[in-house]
């Protein structure tokens, strides 16, 4: 489902260059579940920008599917994406003046999904989640935990193939870190690839294997 190979990313500015990703070149397989962990400003987070066409490479080949797409425009790159990928960021990134069923609803909407049919699809997901007793309020009257159910919820929605996860557990306790893990892992085993970077070893055993990153440089792609 995803290759890279030798994938590069040079950012520029007038006085420095900085390689973010130096020949970066690995597979995930359709319904696996990868973990990508390395130190901070190693090219992780670069890296699932790139994975989920927020972004391009510098250089370098990358498929997802059976089409390469590492040289894309931005518009080119948006009708790839929609429908089709799902972000969960360590931030939440909910947009605070919608409550909690319009926030799951937005990837709906975009998708041009039909009022009636995206109301059951979140009805649908938030009982799944276990936040359909929130279904009316808003991000600051919810707990992290709740926020990042809320954040999985939006999503999955859709019913993507492929969920891009950045420090999913990054800013939660055990508790709810615990929790949005087995979120993951559920939706894993019903056959959503995941990609997910993280800084935590325990997070990171739940995949599949782990793909490490030194300096922009893969240094062990979880392979035996």
């Amino acid at each position: 489902m995803i290759k890279v190979q030798d994938l590069c990313k040079v950012f520029r500015t007038d006085e420095v260059e900085t390689i973010a990703l130096d020949k970066v070149s690995f597979e995930v397989n359709d319904g696996e579940f990868v973990a990508i962990m390395g130190p901070s400003g190693c090219g992780k987070s670069t890296l699932l920008n790139i994975l989920g066409l927020l972004d391009n490479p510098t250089s370098g080949q990358y498929w997802l599917g059976d089409k390469e797409v590492a040289g894309l425009k931005e518009n080119e790159r948006t009708a790839i994406r929609k429908g089709r990928v799902g972000f969960v960021f360590q931030s939440f990134n909910l947009i605070d003046e919608l409550n909690v069923e319009e926030n799951i609803a937005l990837p709906l909407a975009y998708l041009g999904i039909p009022k009636a049919e995206r109301k059951a699809k979140v009805e649908e997901v938030m009982r799944r989640m276990n936040i359909a007793h929130r279904a009316k309020h808003f991000p600051h009257q919810l707990s992290g935990g709740q926020q990042q159910r809320v954040a999985i919820a939006r999503a999955v929605v859709f019913g993507p193939k492929l969920i891009l996860a950045d420090e999913p557990t990054g800013n939660l306790d055990s508790k709810n870190g615990a929790e949005v893990m087995s979120l993951l892992t559920e939706l894993n085993q019903e056959g959503t690839t995941i990609v997910m970077v993280t800084h935590n070893e325990h997070d990171a055993q739940l995949a599949h294997r782990v793909v490490r990153l030194f300096d922009g440089k893969v240094v062990d792609d979880g392979n035996a």
